[in-house]
């Protein structure tokens, strides 16, 4: 027997769901417009300066590029549940655009391996590197995504409240909220110029600010999910519990050792512990936020602002 059709309320325009799908409509980017030709020339000039560059110091460039993309492309995969089972109107507009977002967002940095990456490569008489080989993943990322994905699947099985909330704590909190803003933080200070030993990768750096601009609205989104979850009973301490198991994962991946020199002179960009220190702050940021019920959530732009925007 069919299932008798009900008409869908009309749309909350006031509502923070529906302001969030009218900026993503407003700030629309085409990934494939982005500039990536001065990438490569000065990725190229960067290279062939250097009379000690070798792979090590080439794979420490491509070790965040690779983690971001491959990022990119979990999170597009693993937000299909949470689409299906949200039945407000505003909120289902909403993950509309976040789906295509982080569909945008893997096209980036799918781009940005061929066309840059690649390219150096070629012209060096390189091997072309492989963005999904596991050395460049290490098990706190790979369990960290891991613990997203059954995080979101479970709401297919079991779409509680509490579920709902951990489900958001995964993603927009932690891997969104947390993860990324770190590493936008790394990423853009590294190669935005400010470091002479680090090649100045404009593209890379107009790319992340582009997909920062949207993850902000992502990340508010599930903040303010988070926010009435808590006002319709669910335990707060369910939600700082969630993210505080996942934060050292989060650290783990920050602080990954494994490309880095053994000799601390050598070392260049942001000092050790920089960004673990960074990815605590976040984590402290987004829980009084949340949980404290006078605290209001800030606007996108806040909400993805690193130290030194203006």
């Amino acid at each position: 027997m069919a299932t008798e059709y009900t008409p869908t309320e009309m749309m909350d325009r006031d509502s923070r769901s529906n302001r969030y799908y009218r900026n993503a409509v407003e700030r629309h980017w085409d990934p494939g417009e982005i500039e990536l030709e001065q990438d490569v020339e000065n990725l190229l000039a960067h290279i062939e300066a250097s009379d000690e560059y070798d792979q090590s110091y080439w794979d420490r460039t491509l070790n965040g590029i690779a983690k971001f993309g491959a990022g990119e492309d979990a999170v597009t995969e693993d937000l299909a549940p949470l689409a299906t089972v949200l039945d407000n109107i505003d909120d289902q507009l909403f993950l509309t655009t976040q789906l295509y977002e982080e569909a945008k967002h893997a096209d980036f940095f799918d781009r940005y391996w061929r066309e840059v990456i690649w390219t150096v490569e070629d012209e060096l008489g390189w091997e072309r590197s492989n963005p999904r080989n596991d050395k460049w993943f290490n098990d706190p990322y790979v369990e960290l995504f891991d613990r997203n994905r059954k995080a979101q699947y479970r709401l297919l099985e079991d779409d509680t409240p509490e579920n709902r909330a951990k489900a958001y704590c995964h993603y927009h909190l932690t891997v969104e909220g947390i993860l990324a803003q770190t590493g936008y933080y790394g990423m853009q200070t590294s190669y935005g110029g400010e470091f002479e030993e680090l090649p100045h990768l404009p593209g890379l750096v107009e790319g992340f600010t582009k997909i920062r601009s949207d993850e902000g609205r992502h990340v508010g989104f599930g903040m303010n999910q988070l926010k009435k979850l808590i006002a319709e009973g669910v335990d707060p301490n369910l939600i700082e519990d969630t993210v505080h198991e996942l934060v050292p994962l989060v650290q783990g991946i920050t602080e990954d050792e494994r490309f880095q020199p053994d000799d601390e002179a050598e070392r260049v960009g942001l000092e050790d512990g920089a960004l673990a220190a960074y990815a605590v702050e976040k984590h402290t940021d987004r829980m009084q936020q949340i949980t404290d019920a006078a605290a209001e959530i800030p606007d996108v732009d806040e909400l993805v602002q690193l130290e030194g925007d203006d």
